[in-house]
């Protein structure tokens, strides 16, 4: 197949989500050119240099189309949690699907978003999904590049800030079990750079997308907790009550907060690694840093990706 693509022309599932603005940004600061394929093409600015496309797994012919005269696919679609008739396997296969797709638009190079410790034996349907998306994007015979980061931060990531909203509002704040399972976030420009920097590649690689600080799940919350002068007493309880609690605050809050399998898992240890870090932004600066803005309002998951 002869490949042909302009030397400046990249594809972002998501410029305008989360991990996908940071790697658009990123793109467009070295001075490539963006198109991006996407469900949600509404939230793209006025005056914005992203070209749009729409992101429709049931018409590969169409995806080929979309995807054709770029040099590299960034890949950050996945879904965070089953939505209609939407699992994680589902996902892997329009993961699947839209590996396919580039190749067969000549596409030389595909970046994919992974997660730490995926696995096809695993018991957590998240961590399978991305262990056959992995798959799927090793048989399609294209030079790619995995990028496995376990939780983010910065930017308008989700899982600091409504840590902090929680701390800043409630009397308690639920610990299960002693809290000693760690994390390694990861800045989400640090990601972004990740990213780019293997597109550029021409090796395939698989790498973990991981920070310099490992912390406890407790000594995170505590930390959060220091730099929003919460007041809340942080309780231990025991693990198998997280999950109803967190439950039963998604209700009240209408989103979803914390799933079983996202609770489990990381007392699991899936979000560490015993690696070298990857990314340099350190997670307690950061915390530092943001104090003031970390928290103050609620970001709403459901919000941002359906309603």
């Amino acid at each position: 197949m002869v490949r042909q693509h302009p030397a400046d022309l990249d594809v972002v599932t998501g410029a305008f989500g989360y991990s996908g603005a940071a790697i658009t940004a990123e793109l467009l600061a070295t001075g490539r050119r963006v198109r991006t394929l996407t469900d949600h093409p509404g939230r793209a600015s006025t005056g914005t240099p992203v070209e749009v496309r729409a992101l429709d797994f049931d018409d590969p012919a169409g995806l080929a189309d979309s995807l054709r005269g770029a040099r590299t696919l960034y890949n950050t679609y996945w879904v965070r949690f089953p939505r209609g008739r939407v699992n994680h396997d589902v996902a892997a296969s329009n993961c699947r699907t839209l590996f396919h797709a580039a190749r067969a638009a000549g596409v030389s190079r595909i970046v994919h978003v992974s997660i730490t410790h995926p696995a096809i034996s695993s018991p957590y349907p998240y961590f399978r999904g991305k262990a056959l998306a992995e798959q799927a994007l090793a048989e399609t015979g294209v030079s790619y590049a995995v990028i496995r980061p376990a939780i983010l931060f910065g930017g308008d990531g989700v899982l600091l800030n409504n840590i902090a909203w929680l701390l800043r509002r409630l009397p308690l704040f639920a610990v299960g079990g002693t809290g000693d399972y760690r994390v390694r976030p990861i800045h989400v420009e640090d990601l972004a750079r990740l990213c780019v920097a293997a597109g550029t590649s021409e090796v395939t690689s698989t790498t973990d997308a991981v920070g310099p600080e490992r912390p406890s799940f407790l000594e995170l919350v505590r930390a959060i907790a220091r730099a929003v002068h919460s007041r809340a007493r942080i309780v231990r309880v025991p693990r198998t009550l997280i999950p109803p609690l967190a439950a039963v605050l998604g209700l009240a809050l209408r989103d979803v907060l914390l799933t079983a399998e996202e609770y489990r898992a990381m007392t699991a240890g899936l979000a560490d690694t015993d690696g070298p870090a990857t990314g340099t932004v350190r997670l307690s600066d950061w915390i530092a840093t943001n104090a003031d803005t970390l928290g103050i309002h609620y970001a709403n998951e459901i919000n941002r990706h359906f309603r």
